[in-house]
């Protein structure tokens, strides 16, 4: 008897478990994000990048100094994966951003929104 409800319980942590992955891999299938999710992202670049880049498609340009979001989105070289390794790596004129991976992931989707087609 005890040997069935533990049964049960393993697959139902299995079955909750394949679903979450489901759904982790249905967001990450380039669809598009919804508005709100969107917003979250800017909100977040706000909050830690707005003092040194232009963050906006309709401010880029507008300082000197670092490279505005829009500029660094169209350049050749940047993917998700590039921008995650950058903003997890020290450098030398860019405070050390001390981000959780999820975090990481909403700024290079954001900085990625912005990209020209």
């Amino acid at each position: 008897m005890a040997h069935s409800i533990w049964l049960q319980v393993l697959l139902a942590l299995l079955g909750a478990l394949a679903v979450l992955l489901f759904v982790r891999l249905h967001s990450a299938s380039g669809a598009p994000l919804p508005s709100e999710g969107i917003a979250a992202r800017h909100r977040l670049a706000e909050a830690w990048c707005r003092d040194c880049h232009a963050i906006e498609a309709n401010t880029a340009g507008a300082r000197g100094g670092p490279p505005d979001f829009a500029r660094i989105a169209n350049r050749p070289s940047t993917t998700a994966l590039s921008l995650k390794v950058f903003f997890t790596t020290s450098h030398h004129r860019m405070p050390d951003l001390i981000i959780t991976p999820e975090q990481a992931d909403d700024l290079a989707s954001y900085i990625l929104s912005l990209r020209r087609n």
